[in-house]
């Protein structure tokens, strides 16, 4: 593995606008979107990738298995509300499919791929992983291949949820270019697949006490919502969604899934798993330098790396009073100055490719930028 200049394509902002949609190629006035490197990959190292990711997804498969059969303790370790403990359970038990999760991995071409987290409810970074890194393959360089079978398997995936004759409703918050790329995405995937769709935002959602509603009064017979499940649940109309009434997609199980205590359960499940870092709920539990995570933080906020007890960086945010876990640390090994993570996507809960962010620091914040990648 390793990291490579390039120089950026003349036009590439105009091209990927006007013929992909990629519109959040720049947040903030700093480029998101980052065509200057690019990482080189073996087959070999693809190969580790891929086969941590599936044995990943099979661990969080089988520990949600293990906590909806635990009940009432476990839900509580996860943080999951009360009110939407019969939810989870009833999910996992109709079987409910999911379409995509994002495990976060450290992995520098030596030794195992060691997952940092689990994105498994509202991961983004999806599009251009996708669409726009293959886009930028076969323009720059035509004879190599890439980890990036995450459209067609999205496609596949639709497919299989049976939703023929069915209207899926896609929301996400206003007003947030990222999300709404993501849904946007997903959408146009979906109706690939054959599906009928219709776009709304979270805020315009409509509740008339006995169905919800979108702003031509239709009945939401189905939902596609990039908006996390612990905010859903603790809004007005939340017991309403947990009744079944609704197909969400993701399912109420991927609430096992989409929190950082998760992390300290897998340890539990599997301690010393080669793709695992030791994490605990208790902050005395490890040995030397450690990362306080908070449960549902997002976007590497308030992350805050220990040693010793000293603080050696520490990220802000509105995180924290979930409460934390804490997660051995991993020295990421820099390429040329930047950190980088790899993102590694499952679709229907098989790999599907990966999306590489790097920062200037080892903590992945939201203003961390996308470099593709290609293999040989």
């Amino acid at each position: 593995m390793e990291r490579l200049s390039a120089t950026p394509r003349p036009d590439w902002r105009a091209h990927v606008e006007r013929d992909l949609g990629f519109t959040f190629h720049t947040i903030g006035g700093e480029p998101y979107w980052d065509e200057t490197a690019y990482y080189r990959l073996s087959s070999d190292e693809v190969d580790a990738l891929e086969d941590a990711t599936s044995e990943l997804e099979q661990m969080c498969l089988a520990l949600v298995d293990r906590v909806v059969g635990e009940g009432e303790k476990a839900f509580e370790r996860l943080r999951i509300p009360r009110n939407a403990w019969g939810a989870v359970a009833r999910s996992w038990r109709a079987s409910e499919k999911n379409l995509y999760g994002r495990f976060d991995l450290a992995y520098d071409g030596q030794g195992a791929p060691k997952l940092l987290e689990y994105n498994a409810d509202t991961p983004t970074a999806l599009f251009e992983a996708s669409v726009v890194q293959w886009d930028w393959l076969q323009a720059t360089h035509p004879d190599s291949d890439q980890f990036n079978s995450v459209h067609e398997r999205l496609i596949d995936a639709w497919n299989r949820f049976g939703l023929r004759g069915r209207r899926v409703h896609f929301a996400a918050v206003k007003d947030h270019a990222e999300d709404n790329g993501t849904v946007e995405y997903l959408r146009d995937t979906a109706t690939q697949a054959g599906v009928k769709t219709e776009r709304i935002a979270i805020e315009d959602i409509g509740w008339d006490g006995g169905a919800f509603r979108d702003l031509q009064d239709r009945p939401i017979d189905v939902l596609f919502k990039l908006y996390p499940w612990e905010w859903l649940v603790g809004e007005e109309f939340g017991p309403a969604l947990l009744s079944g009434g609704v197909q969400v997609i993701e399912p109420p199980w991927k609430m096992v899934l989409s929190n950082k205590a998760v992390l300290a359960l897998l340890w539990e499940m599997a301690p010393g798993h080669p793709n695992l870092l030791p994490t605990f709920l208790e902050a005395d539990r490890v040995e030397g330098k450690v990362v306080r995570k908070p449960i549902f933080s997002r976007e590497g906020a308030n992350i805050r790396v220990l040693a010793d007890g000293r603080v050696e960086d520490d990220t802000p945010g509105a995180y924290g009073a979930e409460g934390f876990v804490y997660q051995a640390h991993v020295d990421l090994r820099p390429f040329g100055g930047r950190y980088p993570v790899i993102g590694s996507w499952v679709i229907a809960s098989e790999p599907g490719g990966i999306g590489i962010r790097e920062d200037a620091t080892p903590i992945t914040r939201d203003t961390s930028r996308f470099v593709p990648h290609l293999f040989d």
